[in-house]
């Protein structure tokens, strides 16, 4: 039985809780949150046998195997470099850390002491996703000649999510002081890596246009300044020399969560479409490519980010995404967020 740590609480909290009671070998015997009272109310809630207003405490206590760090996105890095340091697994939230530095960091640390780590890129569950890359792979497109990604949202324009003015789990993602990285950090780490893992290759350079726009009186609401990225768009070279464009924005009206994605290559092209419960692959190959015709194309179940990370844990070899790959990510989040200071495109490096 591998006994897991929930780290943190909030609403990301009962995903991790209901990902995991799926699996007979795994178990929550504790969790930790530093708000006062919240650990144990979650506790009660789902029956976890033991809860710690502190890190510290926990791992002082220090009965489990591996972590599921579900902390605000800000303490990320502090938070599991105390848990590698303590010897344990860690399954950890997107994005990994602030900058690329931070988040090679993490990796190398987890990396020296042999430890199983995991970022809980949730788009990986999408079997459409994953048929599509083996698709690319075998080489059903041909030579990539263009990517376009886009993750649409429109929570700042409807409330199907709730009001956003209102409730402070969307004001943060609004405000630069209380930890957010804006869209780009937010979801652009999702539709990066759902762009580039099915394109088998990452990114060469990029020019990216960030906007923040306003959205009340004095661009301010409470405590919030609201001051953080609302849409980005990436324009870039894969590897290959393909052509790419990723979007990302919370005003796109009349989408709640889509997130859509077109490779196409010298011998045809695919496309996956998902809302993150459901997703749907669909291909343009052979004689389809005359007649413009597009054909579903049946996907098979595949293993979720918990069960990956299980697997990983009973085997001791990594499973992906890993944080190494995370990193990669946050490399081109970081020349994003430069592209968009300076003006400028900018080269990517290779990961370390």
């Amino acid at each position: 039985m591998h006994r897991l740590l929930l780290l943190g609480t909030g609403g990301i909290a009962s995903h991790h809780v209901e990902e995991f009671a799926a699996l007979p070998e795994c178990s929550f015997v504790a969790c930790a949150d530093p708000v006062p009272g919240r650990a144990q109310a979650f506790a009660a809630k789902h029956g976890i046998p033991h809860y710690f207003e502190s890190l510290e405490a926990a791992i002082a206590w220090g009965a489990f195997d591996a972590a599921c760090n579900a902390t605000p996105d800000g303490v990320h890095m502090e938070t599991t470099l105390a848990l590698l340091a303590a010897g344990k697994h860690v399954f950890c939230e997107k994005p990994l850390a602030p900058s690329y530095p931070d988040a090679m960091r993490m990796v190398e640390a987890a990396e020296a002491a042999g430890l199983i780590n995991m970022v809980n890129l949730t788009y990986r569950n999408s079997p459409a996703l994953q048929k599509a890359r083996a698709m690319v792979e075998a080489g059903d497109i041909g030579d990539l000649r263009h990517c376009s990604a886009d993750y649409l949202q429109s929570w700042l324009v409807g409330k199907q999510w709730g009001d956003w003015r209102a409730d402070d789990k969307w004001l943060w993602r609004l405000s630069k002081a209380h930890g957010s990285t804006g869209v780009l950090g937010d979801v652009g780490v999702h539709i990066l890596d759902f762009a580039t893992y099915c394109a088998g290759e990452t990114m060469a350079s990029l020019y990216a246009d960030l906007a923040v726009f306003p959205k009340a009186v004095g661009d301010r609401i409470g405590d919030y300044d609201l001051d953080a990225n609302d849409s980005v768009v990436i324009t870039g070279r894969m590897q290959s020399g393909a052509l790419a464009t990723v979007t990302a924005t919370r005003f796109a009206t009349g989408r709640a969560n889509d997130l859509i994605l077109t490779l196409s290559g010298t011998k045809g092209a695919v496309r996956v479409e998902t809302d993150g419960q459901t997703s749907k692959l669909t291909a343009c190959l052979g004689a389809d490519v005359d007649t413009s015709q597009w054909q579903v194309i049946e996907t098979p179940a595949v293993k979720r980010n918990a069960r990956r990370f299980a697997d990983a844990l009973h085997s001791g070899v990594n499973g992906d995404p890993s944080f190494r790959r995370a990193a990669e990510i946050q490399k081109l989040i970081d020349a994003a967020f430069a592209s968009g200071s300076t003006g400028r495109p900018l080269p990517i490096k290779p990961v370390d």
